[in-house]
């Protein structure tokens, strides 16, 4: 299949115009796959200081480690850290 043809089939938000739509796939088209994973992990690692701000909002004596602790709480879900650091206490 062809990238253009798998860009047809690709959801395109309800509210982006096809126009915005064709612009920004094109614009990530330029970028290359290196530039797309760079975009990926720049936008992982903005959403995590965006964690880490609530965090400090709704726990501000917290210190770095348990706003850490809370992040990671809230990254990988309840489930795995309940089996992981069982431990750990610090909500998020």
């Amino acid at each position: 299949m062809t990238e253009e043809e798998l860009l047809k089939i690709q959801f395109r938000p309800h509210d982006t115009s096809e126009e915005a739509w064709r612009v920004q796939t094109e614009a990530l088209r330029r970028l290359g796959p290196e530039g797309r994973l760079r975009l990926c992990f720049e936008a992982s690692a903005n959403l995590r200081e965006l964690v880490k701000a609530g965090v400090r909002m709704r726990h501000p004596d917290y210190t770095e480690e348990e706003v850490r602790l809370a992040v990671t709480r809230i990254m990988v879900g309840e489930e795995v850290m309940q089996k992981v650091m069982p431990w750990v206490t610090v909500q998020p």
